[in-house]
């Protein structure tokens, strides 16, 4: 179970002085992980990038060649202060990234040692702003998505899982998590069956999914309009992304207090946690390679999709 990681992640950023360090002493009782921590400033405010590598014992970073999964806890702010007090339901995606490096850390002091690399990336803003959004208002960043984009992906993911809340919307009215279809360089794949088979064995349900577009998956600032930032990565990598979106029923807003539930947060880092296990053992695929290769042949690069134009 990831129950504990998670309240104790959550207890740690439930603070107006959470920051980047709040993680560097999390993980300090574990040598093995590494934890950087850069601050980005923009035009609204600061932010705290983290970056926590949680070393496979065959995994590039000890030399290796073994894959390596990168878990992105996406979003605009853990929290709205001072217009709101509290964490928001905005930080349900890095609780969840975070809660997940720090059950694979507590694994590896149990003998536990994923032969891969799990690269974790969030942002730690205690009072980040917000933003009209329809149906409801959205967390803003105190950076741009560009800048977002270049921390969250490091060159050393082969997969990425990217996890966000993504409660503000009329089109998926289901509480707990669900996962989208796979994107790569501009293409929308079809569901990963590994992820779907994973997913029912985790949570005990049938597996759920979330419909995506086409304008998803292009650069924010474009014009369009998104569900969500929950597709943003896909646009910084050659590699497969697939959301992993904490979602409800009702329609609540991004800079709602209250609003997050640790239990569907916590089976959200169960689900990552055991698609690091497969994927690092090359038990989980995010794509069929061989179909996609003939996609391209049929139709060429969509890459052009990951580029504002």
């Amino acid at each position: 179970m990831s129950l504990a990681q998670t309240l104790q992640v959550f207890e740690a950023l439930d603070s107006a002085y959470a920051s980047g360090q709040t993680l560097v002493e999390m993980f300090r009782g574990y040598p093995q992980v590494e934890v950087t921590v850069t601050v980005i400033r923009g035009e609204k405010g600061q932010t705290d990038f983290v970056k926590i590598l949680i070393p496979g014992s065959a995994g590039k970073h000890r030399g290796g060649a073994t894959r390596s999964l990168g878990i992105i806890g996406r979003l605009g702010g853990i929290g709205a202060r001072p217009a709101r007090i509290g964490l928001v339901s905005d930080a349900d995606g890095a609780i969840a990234a975070v809660a997940a490096a720090l059950k694979l850390a507590h694994m590896q002091t149990q003998g536990d040692t994923l032969p891969g690399d799990v690269i974790v990336t969030t942002h730690i803003c205690p009072d980040a702003p917000t933003r009209p959004h329809e149906p409801v208002d959205f967390m803003d960043s105190p950076v741009t998505t560009e800048d977002i984009n270049h921390y969250e992906i490091d060159p050393n993911m082969d997969a990425v899982l990217s996890i966000d809340t993504t409660k503000g919307n009329r089109l998926l009215n289901h509480k707990g998590y669900a996962i989208s279809p796979t994107v790569k360089e501009g293409y929308i794949l079809r569901v990963s069956e590994d992820l779907l088979r994973i997913m029912e064995m985790t949570s005990g349900r049938p597996a759920v999914t979330f419909p995506i577009t086409t304008q998803d998956i292009t650069p924010y600032g474009n014009g369009v309009f998104h569900l969500n930032s929950i597709m943003q990565p896909s646009i910084a990598t050659a590699m497969p992304v697939v959301g992993v979106a904490i979602c409800s029923e009702s329609v609540v807003p991004g800079c709602g207090t209250g609003a997050s539930h640790e239990v569907d947060i916590a089976a959200t880092c169960k689900f990552a946690v055991e698609v690091a296990k497969e994927f690092t053992r090359n038990d989980c695929e995010f794509f069929d390679a061989q179909e996609y290769q003939h996609l391209l042949k049929l139709y060429g690069s969509l890459a052009h999709l990951q580029k504002r134009q």
